[in-house]
């Protein structure tokens, strides 16, 4: 029987380890230092003592555990398309084309808009704007120019003609830079999906991340140089996805489909590609990693920065110290 404490006298025949007097107080001390920390990471006046080697290889298995986490929400898919890898590509794709804010809305569009529709009608862009616009729900208005006059003719010719069910989505532009406008983000989606064909093949099949990131590279339409919202005329800017934009795309989108693709069919060159390809992509800058760079940790590549943020929100944010590598081994050096 195993006790912090002994409190009561057990039946003849069993015995007790008391482990309280087997705990060094300063150990006890540190970790009660930590859990009542307000600090952006609780061990972060100690965590410049960590060996280099140890924080290198806890951020391998930090990624290894991110990816697995993305990787459930592409099996989830799977599961709804009864395992249709190019529906699952399509969903997620335009999940992250909307961005943290928009994400939820983008899915549920991409989910009324069948991927055999969308095949039928790429090779007219007014007609894939049309359904990605009418179904978010933007062509409800009375407009005055022709453009978002003839999408909105060509969408209920669309809608009437396939039966789509209504998506019921709420956008949001407020606090947002007019370059993500999801107006500008569902017309570069719109010209991705009008000039690439069985995309989710083309990359599955490229050994070059180079490639893959001229695929993602699209400009939105000519109406959209010189707009952010339909109906208001603006300066003339083309509107191109971006390096940070398909640098999103490829850590959210990408390379979590590839990294199940591969662990789904027991292929490991897919997972070693989708590991390579992370280390190819510039690291992220948000919050979490510009705090751990202020701590004197490394974000050098995508890797570093997907693991950072796996750490700070899985361990970090839960004071799970014990779990954490780096957390051992400060606690083990107060022994």
């Amino acid at each position: 029987h195993v006790v912090w404490r002994e409190d009561t006298v057990l039946p003849e025949g069993l015995y007790t380890l008391v482990l309280h007097n087997r705990v060094a107080d300063a150990l006890l001390g540190q970790y009660e230092k930590w859990m009542l920390s307000a600090a952006f990471v609780p061990c972060e006046q100690r965590l410049r003592m960590v060996n280099p080697l140890v924080f290198t290889a806890w951020k391998e298995r930090l990624l290894v555990e991110r990816l697995q986490q993305k990787a459930q929400q592409v099996q989830a898919y799977l599961k709804q398309t009864e395992n249709h890898w190019e529906t699952a590509f399509w969903w997620l794709l335009a999940r992250n084309f909307g961005a943290t804010v928009n994400s939820g809305a983008f899915e549920k569009i991409a989910q009324t808009i069948p991927i055999t529709l969308l095949a039928k009608t790429k090779g007219q862009l007014l007609q894939t704007e049309a359904l990605l616009l009418g179904q978010a729900g933007l062509l409800q208005q009375d407009f005055n120019e022709s453009y978002p006059l003839t999408l909105t003719k060509e969408f209920e010719f669309l809608h009437h003609k396939h039966h789509l069910p209504i998506a019921f989505v709420q956008l949001h532009f407020l606090r947002m830079r007019p370059a993500n406008f999801p107006t500008v983000r569902l017309a570069q989606l719109a010209k991705l999906i009008h000039q690439s064909q069985h995309l989710f093949a083309k990359i599955k099949d490229s050994d070059d991340i180079e490639t893959v990131k001229e695929l993602l590279n699209v400009t939105a339409g000519d109406y959209w140089d010189t707009h952010y919202l339909l109906d208001e005329p603006s300066g003339f800017l083309p509107k191109k996805t971006g390096a940070q934009m398909v640098n999103n795309l490829l850590i959210n989108t990408v390379i979590p489909v590839i990294y199940t693709y591969g662990a789904y069919h027991g292929q490991a060159r897919y997972i070693q590609k989708a590991t390579e390809w992370m280390a190819a992509i510039a690291a992220e800058k948000n919050s979490i990693t510009k705090g751990f760079e202020a701590l004197g940790i490394a974000n050098q590549s995508a890797i570093d920065s997907q693991a950072l943020i796996q750490l700070k929100n899985e361990y970090c944010n839960q004071k799970r110290c014990l779990d954490c590598t780096v957390g051992n081994q400060l606690l083990a050096a107060q022994k």
